[in-house]
């Protein structure tokens, strides 16, 4: 059995459609993530809500918490149920550009292609046990593992979404290789 791109099935003649749709939404959704997040830019978390994702401590976490007024929690915490709807649209878009920059080369350049689009899916799993370590935390649970776990899983999250976001940038900036679709 070969493993193919998750999203092969798609009509290769859809594809770009559906990837400026996917983007689209995407970039919708990192509008509504940014003023959501003006209130949890604090001395304490900088970056906001990335900060709290990647605290990894207890006191990093409570830190955060303090700085918060309930407002500010609140929005945290719509935005931590939001992302679930968000997932597969920044999962789908991403592996949409990425398999549209793997038909543009040969070789090896493909078969990163089809881990990379699988590790766009993946990453919903991090972003999903992050979350709700996060839920947790948000909750007054203030204790290991909730912060630890968020953060690993926080940074295994972004690490697949750069690195893909890397390769479908490369495949557009570099020539196209003769290739067929």
């Amino acid at each position: 059995m070969t493993t193919r791109h998750p999203l092969e099935f798609t009509p290769p003649h859809l594809r770009r459609y559906l990837f400026f749709v996917f983007t689209v939404l995407t970039v919708l959704g990192f509008l509504i993530f940014m003023y959501l997040d003006q209130p949890l830019r604090t001395l304490a978390a900088p970056s906001g809500v990335v900060s709290f994702e990647l605290a990894g401590t207890v006191d990093n976490s409570r830190a955060m918490m303090d700085s918060w007024d309930d407002g500010a929690r609140l929005n945290n915490a719509f935005g931590l149920g939001f992302d679930f709807l968000f997932m597969p649209l920044y999962a789908t878009g991403l592996s949409l550009g990425i398999l549209l920059a793997s038909n543009r080369r040969r070789g090896i350049w493909p078969k990163i292609g089809m881990v990379l689009g699988w590790g766009a899916y993946v990453a919903i799993v991090f972003d999903s046990i992050e979350n709700m370590a996060l839920f947790s935390i948000l909750q007054g649970n203030i204790v290991p593992p909730y912060p630890q776990t968020a953060a690993l899983c926080a940074s295994i999250k972004f690490g697949l979404l750069i690195f893909g976001l890397i390769y479908g940038i490369a495949g557009w900036l570099y020539p196209k290789k003769q290739c067929s679709y």
